[in-house]
């Protein structure tokens, strides 16, 4: 308050009051204008000598966001909203256009067979060039690790989601998470383009395999993961607010937002038509868990919802995602994601990001046309179409992630974690996923028949055959090393089904290794068993849309050939269900190993007893294509084998 002056002059004095009302002080108002000075100068010139707020790790992350944000012009602010490839990623681009992302596409690497030095010398050479900007924002390394650092020689890779799907078990899902994030930390990046928590609803897809359910509930259940992959969130978190927990884990990314997995006919990228209804009650509610367990970012979906590019939907972008369910990290296209706004992708850039930012993304995976980008938005903003608080709110987004994960702190990566690579310990996990992942389909012809599982190890001569016993590629499909994976067993380290049967039988037993026998080869030769291991070649994304879903050759003749004159077993490594049926009759067990990826040995502990069978189906396994799409509790479900099916047995006390 005001009151008179005393000394034969006027002054303004101000009561300070305690929060009861009682009266503390009285303050001269001039004084308080000094005091307000001092401060600015005491802070003016601790910055002079050094002291930038929002390198102070003690602040408050809010506060470092605002103390950075107001040093920004437009062009600083525009490049951290770009994620660029790896292989346009100068030092000096990083410098020159303020680049605040960077990613390896699948299969782009340092150098073929690349070390985890090597790695760790591409990284902080690019984030160098961040470094030396004005501001020395750090730039944020984002890559696919989706089953395991599967871009990288020698990582351990872990079964496909389809396969983990079937274990049910969330506690195993924690330990890959962190396992991985150990793995991409020892090649210096901090960033995962994982979990995918996709619902495929129709394997006709050529991603099913990335998701881990037709059920939601059991998509729900995988997504701690993310805890494993992060860290777990502190007790006082707020939800939506995104958590990494230490250099030894990464920010995660869920993805791709939303109903990615319930396009029609399963066309890659294609209409997902859904009532509200369906949207929330199957699409969403992995996504609520995400977001609660503190997921750093969130993946828009190349796909539309009900005719809306995903890419453009301000409703589900903004309004639900941001607004509604509070997620605060940033949204990041996918691979040109904005492009394909329009068909022809590109052929309207300029609407394209206007559409996309508007919409709510806030990084843009732009990996090839960063320069046409930034001319473009910065226009953008100069016309007012874009508004400033827009860019300010994504580029806020992003440094919040930055400053939660302690990027500021340790820009750099080292060589300290190198040793986690392919441990012995995260191929032992894996081994375990695989196991846990198999489901036992068939286990005799008939009752009287009795079971052919677990297989004795201790026989005179078993054949191996099938394109897929002895191939590592292929069992550990897309996504491995390349983006549509490759063939053979030069690709990285690993076992195959093969060698895996070989190091599990009893030393007196001969295994023999026939791809694919003629009918001839079985009259010179008396087998105990055979074990056929057949399925599909690798894919990923748009180059797996499959309408028809037949068991490839030469899948058929070598299970009519091989189990038309002795007793087998036919393991499917594959990325979904596939038509089988035509060939149940000839086989004595059938088995689903998915896509189980570098650790093969696993699926001979459960042919050969060392384990039980425990998989239950994460999918409905389908008679015929023209019942698709056919979920769990839809009206016309007529299935081959259910969801939740599966066989079990106990592990058998042999001697090998």
């Amino acid at each position: 308050m005001i009151v008179g002056g005393s000394n034969g002059w006027n002054m303004q004095l101000l009561h300070l009051q305690d929060f009861s009302g009682t009266k503390m002080a009285r303050i001269p108002i001039p004084f308080l204008g000094f005091l307000f000075l001092a401060i600015c100068f005491c802070s003016s010139m601790a910055e002079a000598q050094g002291y930038v707020g929002y390198k102070d790790p003690r602040r408050p992350v809010g506060a470092r966001i605002k103390n950075l944000l107001a040093r920004m012009t437009l062009e600083e602010k525009i490049g951290q909203m770009l994620q660029i490839e790896r292989a346009n990623a100068t030092a000096q681009v990083m410098k020159d256009y303020f680049i605040g992302s960077v990613l390896s596409g699948g299969g782009s690497v340092p150098a073929p067979k690349a070390s985890p030095e090597q790695w760790v010398d591409m990284v902080n050479e690019i984030q160098k060039g961040a470094l030396a900007t004005r501001l020395g924002i750090p730039m944020i390394y984002g890559i696919d690790a989706v089953h395991g650092h599967n871009n990288v020689y020698k990582a351990t890779i872990f079964p496909h989601n389809v396969g983990l799907g079937v274990t049910r078990d969330p506690d195993l899902l924690k330990r890959i998470g962190a396992a991985t994030a150990l793995e991409v930390r020892a090649t210096g990046i901090p960033y995962a383009f994982a979990p995918c928590i996709a619902v495929c609803r129709d394997p006709r897809w050529g991603r099913c395999y990335e998701s881990y359910s037709e059920d939601p509930k059991i998509v729900k259940m995988m997504t701690e993961i993310i805890p494993g992959l992060q860290g777990d969130i502190p007790a006082n978190s707020r939800k939506g607010v995104p958590y990494v927990g230490g250099k030894d884990k990464v920010a995660a990314c869920a993805k791709h937002y939303v109903g990615d997995g319930g396009t029609v006919k399963g066309i890659n990228e294609n209409n997902t038509i859904v009532s509200q209804h369906e949207l929330y009650s199957i699409h969403m509610p992995a996504y609520y868990d995400s977001i609660i367990k503190g997921v750093a970012t969130v993946m828009a979906s190349y796909s539309s919802l009900n005719g809306m590019k995903m890419h453009a939907n301000h409703k589900m972008l903004t309004g639900f995602l941001k607004n509604r369910l509070h997620f605060r990290g940033f949204v990041i296209s996918d691979w040109q994601g904005i492009d394909k706004i329009t068909y022809p992708p590109h052929a309207n850039y300029t609407y394209s990001i206007q559409a996309s930012i508007l919409a709510g993304v806030d990084m843009v995976m732009g990996p090839y046309n960063y320069p046409e980008f930034i001319n473009e938005l910065t226009n953008l903003v100069k016309k007012n179409v874009i508004p400033m608080s827009r860019i300010d709110d994504a580029v806020k987004r992003i440094l919040r992630v930055k400053f939660s994960m302690g990027l500021f702190e340790s820009p750099l990566a080292d060589n300290s974690l190198a040793n986690e690579v392919g441990s012995k310990e995260h191929r032992e996990l894996a081994r375990e996923a695989v196991r846990k992942s198999l489901v036992l389909l068939q286990n005799g012809k008939s009752a009287a028949a009795g079971p052919l599982l677990p297989l004795p190890k201790k026989v005179p001569k078993i054949l191996v055959a099938g394109s897929h016993a002895d191939n590592l590629g292929y069992q550990c499909g897309g996504w491995t090393i390349e983006w549509q994976g490759l063939g053979g067993n030069d690709l990285t380290a690993g076992t195959t089904i093969l060698n895996a049967i070989k190091a599990t039988v009893d030393q007196s037993t001969q295994v023999v290794f026939n791809e694919n026998p003629d009918p001839a080869f079985f009259k010179s030769n008396d087998f105990s068993y055979a074990i056929v291991v057949v399925g599909e070649q690798p894919y990923a994304e748009t180059n797996g849309d499959n309408l028809n879903l037949t068991l490839p050759e030469p899948g058929p003749s070598t299970i009519n050939n091989v189990c038309g004159a002795v007793k087998c077993v036919v393991v499917v490594v594959s990325g979904r269900p596939l038509v089988i049926e035509p060939y149940l009759a000839s086989m004595d067990a059938l088995v689903a190993a998915w896509l189980p990826g570098s650790e093969g040995q696993g699926v001979a502990d459960a042919l050969f007893g060392d384990y039980g069978f425990s998989g239950k189906l994460a999918r409905t396994w389908f008679k015929r294509v023209d019942q698709l799409p056919m979920n769990v509790g839809d009206q016309h479900y007529d299935p081959l084998f259910p969801f939740g099916f599966g066989l079990t047995t106990k592990p058998s006390r042999q001697s090998s």
